[in-house]
């Protein structure tokens, strides 16, 4: 990263234990398919609008970064994989925007009350433990009238889809890092105090229980 900024906050260890699997494998294989030409169009959408100073959860490999408008004057990050802030070198480099860290744990975000214009998430709620916890944490730092932009896989409203979600996701959770394909996004939201104000769904291309979306913009109650 290239520099890190002090709040005055310790960063705790992320609460999921990361092997080997987790720390060295899944990174890789989320930068090579959450990477492709389809996806990136959607976090063009997704990134639209951003501007000023933007926290992000779940940096991951910087796959976000390219997409960032030219409003955007800072991007704090939580990440708590190595190996992929190793893979995101390239597009930091690429990108400039200023990058700072903001901790490891989306439930303790390193930074105080009221300091971003914008939040950005994409595909990452589906993996927090405590998903709860960081939404409130994104509520605390965002400054009042500030927007969090989302783009999430989750629970399909069809109710056979969603049957086998519930199957298939103790699966899911152990060969993709602790996804979790059955969270209810847009309930989620409600639930931690986000009004959503744009919301869109619809299945990416594949098996639909891994790909029911929730792409949208949130603002604090």
């Amino acid at each position: 990263m290239r520099s890190r900024a002090s709040t005055g906050v310790m960063s705790e260890p992320y609460p999921r234990a990361m092997g080997f699997y987790d720390e060295q494998v899944v990174p890789r294989l989320t930068n090579v398919m959450l990477g492709n030409r389809s996806f990136g169009k959607l976090r063009e959408e997704t990134c639209a609008g951003l501007r000023g100073s933007v926290i992000e959860i779940g940096f991951g490999s910087g796959l976000n970064m390219p997409h960032l408008p030219a409003e955007v004057t800072d991007l704090w990050v939580v990440e708590p994989s190595e190996t992929a802030r190793r893979l995101a070198a390239k597009r930091i480099d690429a990108s400039p925007v200023e990058l700072h860290e903001a901790g490891l744990d989306g439930g303790r975000i390193d930074a105080p009350d009221d300091q971003f214009d914008g939040a950005l998430s994409t595909m990452t709620l589906c993996t927090i433990p405590d998903v709860t916890g960081a939404l409130d944490e994104l509520r605390r730092v965002l400054k009042p009238g500030g927007t969090f932009h989302f783009c999430e896989h989750g629970r399909a409203p069809d109710a056979r889809v969603a049957r086998r979600q519930d199957r298939w996701n103790p699966v899911q959770n152990r060969v993709a890092g602790g996804c979790n394909v059955n969270r209810d996004m847009p309930a989620l939201l409600d639930e931690a105090g986000f009004e959503i104000e744009s919301l869109r769904h619809f299945y990416m291309t594949g098996p639909k229980v891994m790909g029911y979306m929730s792409l949208g913009r949130a603002r604090s109650a």
